[in-house]
């Protein structure tokens, strides 16, 4: 079960960014979480007539952040921002383990933190390709985009795991 406190709004938060990390956080950890409640074949195994996995959610959570924060944000320069996508779907090579991408969504996570902590929530973002053509977003606006993708996800993630094994979500 998740380490991370569910960060409600009658608790006390030091900063508007502590508060998106507190639901940053949460959220990637019952991701983690519910695909940890799988068994390894139940992970790769779409339960949905959509055909995604899983595992291709942790990965594409993952690419999210990623595209959002460095690349879109920072204005990092990126191999292969879209690299959890193969053929218009999510993508899971067969040789990439489950324990690997939870890693990485974690990581990430670690990256993530420190550019919400070293910037100002009203900071624009770097020019890029990120944003196709338009002005680049406040750190505050892909911060709740952000929060609104992992909760919708997180979301999907409890029917999957209700539909592979009865366990009943929050």
């Amino acid at each position: 079960m998740t380490d991370v406190a569910f960060p409600s709004p009658t608790l006390p938060a030091p900063s508007r960014a502590a508060v998106f990390l507190g639901y940053l956080d949460y959220s990637r950890r019952r991701i983690i979480d519910k695909v940890k409640e799988l068994d390894a074949a139940q992970q790769r195994r779409s339960h949905l007539p959509s055909g995604w996995t899983p595992l291709e959610l942790v990965k594409h959570l993952t690419f999210v952040e990623m595209r959002w924060l460095e690349w879109g944000f920072a204005g990092r320069t990126m191999e292969d921002p879209w690299g959890d996508n193969r053929d218009d779907h999510w993508y899971v090579d067969p040789t990439e383990t489950a324990e690997v991408l939870v890693s990485a969504l974690l990581e990430q996570g670690k990256r993530s933190r420190s550019i919400i902590e070293g910037n100002d929530l009203a900071a624009v973002g770097q020019p890029g390709p990120r944003w196709d053509g338009a002005e680049p977003a406040t750190l505050e606006r892909v911060l709740f985009h952000l929060v609104h993708e992992y909760s919708r996800h997180l979301g999907h993630l409890d029917i999957v795991v209700e539909l592979a094994n009865g366990k009943i979500g929050e």
